[in-house]
């Protein structure tokens, strides 16, 4: 009896991740230099009455809102660049890899842009649309606190700016993660839209061996070889009091992928 045909599995891109992590962090070394500049400035204007005086409290206020409409508006019109970016990025190099591997096997497939391919690209933008936009409000919401804890107790500057430079690496380690989490959802969806563009209705769960805390579940299921229903997903995982059908790559932080099980009926090329 002949047995269904796999490919290889496509892991997420690292250069792409890199590329997309490059470009978020320019961003935010940016907002990093501009804000401590001018906030430091102020604070070092206002020192000898920073404790005393209700004012220097609401110079500071009102520069910080200042400087977070400008970054607000800065990240908004560059997210929707990066997004097309990256999303048409690994929308390409998901079509290449798997062009090469059906070649191998002997087929041959013509990847079109179809409706449900335009739908997980547009669906992907608008997330990381909403998650670059996020990161300068989120930031500056941290950076007023610590501005203003450090006006009503009187703290000197060397202390701001330390607490300014721990809240950068904060903001840092958030996009570094943005970037591989989002690597790891664009390319699993995308790879799962031309799995059934193909013909598949099935796939493998295969584990990354990746993080240092494997997901028991996701392991299992590598290690038994699990196969699953493109359509529906491998099993019901809770998130956030929700439960949900489960994809490899769509938890947070998984690197798991799909090993694509060819139809025995496909057409060779």
């Amino acid at each position: 009896m002949l047995k269904p045909l796999t490919l290889p599995p496509i892991h997420p891109n690292q250069g792409l991740q890199a590329a997309y992590r490059r470009k978020l962090d320019k961003l935010i070394d940016e907002m990093h230099k501009s804000l401590t500049y001018w906030i430091t400035a102020a604070y070092k204007a206002n020192t000898p009455e920073i404790a005393m005086d209700a004012s220097p409290a609401k110079v500071m206020r009102q520069l910080i809102r200042k400087l977070r409409r400008r970054w607000d508006k800065k990240f908004n019109q560059a997210s929707l660049d990066l997004a097309n970016y990256f999303s048409t990025a690994v929308a390409d190099r998901v079509d290449g890899a798997l062009s090469t591997y059906l070649k191998d096997a002997g087929f041959s497939v013509d990847f079109k842009y179809t409706a449900a391919m335009n739908d997980v690209i547009q669906a992907t933008i608008g997330e990381q649309v909403g998650l670059i936009r996020s990161i300068p409000a989120q930031h500056f919401s941290e950076i007023e606190g610590l501005v203003m804890r450090s006006v009503a107790t009187g703290r000197d500057i060397k202390y701001l700016s330390d607490e300014l430079q721990k809240r950068y690496g904060v903001t840092k380690r958030r996009a570094q993660f943005i970037a591989r989490d989002q690597n790891n959802k664009a390319t699993a969806n995308i790879v799962r839209v031309r799995q059934k563009s193909m013909g598949c209705t099935h796939a493998r769960w295969l584990h990354s061996h990746g993080g240092k805390k494997p997901r028991e579940s996701h392991l299992e299921a590598s290690n038994n070889k699990l196969i699953y229903e493109i359509d529906r997903g491998a099993w019901l995982e809770g998130n956030g009091g929700k439960w949900d059908w489960i994809f490899p790559g769509e938890a947070i932080n998984c690197r798991c992928v799909s090993v694509p099980v060819i139809p025995l009926g496909m057409p060779s090329g």
